[in-house]
């Protein structure tokens, strides 16, 4: 995968620190792009080696594609590292990833098309022990396309020194 330095990213000392964003957008990832060789890479990795990603001329033949198809799971991978573009918490000494609820695959992503991540802060709350829940809303754009590739609620745990 290839990413580009981010467009906008939010720097806080701790997990209420964001508090203060909730509602808001707090940041936009760079844009990146998987290559033909991530998504092969991916099907043997998950034993997912369905034609459409998998074989380029049969995707395009029989299902009318411009080649082969990301794997939905494949792009939402990516969350994390765009994510990591998008805001930092200095206090945080971890970080845990507690789930994701309603996740939406709305458009195709291909190889080589570009994408990157809108977040925003939809909750801070108390998490379990001594964390911070965060529920982070996950837009996936496409540059060439006007709907975003991927919708996404994603729940983080911060745990702070």
């Amino acid at each position: 995968m290839k990413i580009e330095n981010p467009a906008r990213t939010l720097a806080v000392g701790s997990a209420a620190d964001l508090h203060a964003h909730i509602g808001s957008e707090i940041g936009i990832s760079g844009w990146a792009s998987l290559e033909q060789d991530d998504v092969l890479g991916f099907a043997e990795l998950t034993h997912d080696r369905h034609w459409i990603h998998t074989d380029p001329a049969r995707a395009r033949d029989e299902a009318g594609l411009e080649g082969l198809l990301a794997h939905g799971f494949l792009v939402l991978s990516t969350v994390t590292a765009l994510a990591n573009q998008c805001y930092t918490i200095a206090g945080a000494s971890r970080w845990t990833n507690y789930g994701l609820e309603r996740i939406r695959f709305t458009a195709p992503v291909f190889p080589g098309d570009e994408f990157r991540l809108r977040l925003t802060v939809n909750a801070v709350e108390p998490g379990p022990g001594p964390t911070t829940r965060l529920v982070l809303g996950c837009l996936l754009e496409r540059r060439a396309g006007a709907r975003p590739a991927l919708a996404a609620t994603w729940i983080v745990l911060v745990e702070e020194a």
